[in-house]
């Protein structure tokens, strides 16, 4: 990362540059250095730069995360096809004469063109699961509808026994090339083949699946490993299984939505787990060892005399667990005093007794007895 330059330095801006000027300047870039035009040593190198460049700083949420941590708000977090997702260069492109992809530059592969092997686009899919399932972490089997290559023809699109053709059209490159005059000189350009739509080859003979297409819809099952520990409003990215490419391209993505339901009883706040607990009034003033729930089981808990309501407790290592293997998080109990709406007239006796014995006047020499004041100080502390 210290090693890149800066990508306001790369593309000749300053920092407030509004989109409409960036674009313009990248054009104008673009055109002076893109290989099909400039065969100089370097050309090729410089363009991929000021493309990168373009690419981060055209996207609002990877500008806004380039302008607070520089290089390291982007490596590491979008890999290079997620860097130039969403950039439309073919738009850009398009009016100056130039065909292609600008993933076959960076692969190395700059003399391919539009028409080719491409990439199956991603999915997006949901699932909700328990509190519980979100501790422990779980498999769930979901079904996704997609497209795939037909499985009969292989996604060839001809009947099985038959051959391709060679297009008559572009003679099997998938390409057919035109010259341009431009201002600049004039330009050799080559443009997805009309007729085979790429593919160099065309089929007389249709697979009765798929009809030719080479491509048919069904739902997969696929089967997700939610780990433990995810939280609510997670996305995980399970590679591969999102629509296959054409032409021999690779599958694209899915992505998986996981929405974690509530729990009645616990609360999540990062890895940590909050529960409230009941306790009577002769607990908390005599203390006690109860038992509390955990996600793993029950647990023995010391509640010390005097405790008040509204205390909390912790039981270490009792909350979720980290996705990522560090560790786990604590319980928090937080314990209510109880106080019992009915007593007894024996109850009530050793009540007042036990006010005499703290030197409070007995009820009947005071608008509120021992128990009362008992009773307003809890519900003030809730």
């Amino acid at each position: 990362m210290a090693d890149k330059r800066d990508y306001y330095e790369i593309l000749g801006v300053e920092k407030g540059i509004s989109q409409d000027e960036l674009k313009k300047k990248y054009r104008k870039l673009a055109l002076k250095y893109h290989p099909d035009r400039n065969k100089d040593q370097g050309a090729e190198e410089k363009f991929k730069e000021i493309s990168e460049a373009y690419a981060v700083l055209s996207d609002t949420e990877k500008r806004s995360k380039y302008d607070q941590f520089g290089h390291s708000g982007v490596d590491g977090r979008w890999s290079q096809e997620d860097i130039f997702r969403g950039v439309n260069f073919e738009d850009i492109f398009s009016d100056m004469g130039f065909g292609g992809s600008i993933f076959d530059i960076f692969s190395g592969g700059g003399g391919r063109r539009r028409g080719g092997a491409q990439r199956g686009s991603d999915l997006r899919a949901e699932i909700s699961i328990s509190f519980e399932d979100a501790y422990h972490g779980i498999e769930k089997e979901i079904r996704i509808p997609r497209t795939e290559n037909c499985s009969v023809c292989g996604g060839t699109g001809a009947r099985p026994g038959t051959e391709l053709k060679t297009c008559s059209t572009c003679g099997g490159s998938g390409q057919v090339n035109r010259t341009q005059r431009t201002p600049f000189g004039h330009f050799m350009t080559s443009s997805t083949c009309p007729t085979c739509h790429g593919k160099g080859k065309m089929v007389d003979n249709p697979c009765t699946e798929c009809h030719g297409s080479g491509r048919i819809h069904k739902k997969r099952k696929i089967k997700a490993k939610i780990p433990a520990g995810i939280e609510d409003s997670s996305r995980m990215r399970i590679g591969g299984e999102g629509e296959h490419g054409s032409s021999g391209g690779p599958p694209g993505d899915l992505y998986l939505d996981i929405y974690v339901k509530k729990n009645k009883k616990f609360k999540r706040i990062g890895n940590d787990i909050v529960q409230g607990v009941p306790i009577s009034f002769t607990q908390a003033s005599l203390g006690d060892e109860i038992t509390v729930s955990t996600l793993d089981g029950k647990v023995k808990m010391k509640i010390p005399a005097g405790t008040k309501t509204g205390s909390t407790f912790r039981v270490k290592g009792k909350g979720m667990p980290n996705i990522h293997g560090y560790g786990t998080g604590d319980m928090h109990v937080k314990v209510n005093v109880e106080v019992p709406g009915k007593l007894t007239e024996k109850q009530k006796e050793l009540l007042r007794e036990f006010a005499k014995l703290r030197g409070e006047r007995p009820a009947e020499e005071n608008h509120k007895g021992f128990f009362e004041k008992v009773v307003d100080g809890v519900k003030e502390k809730i």
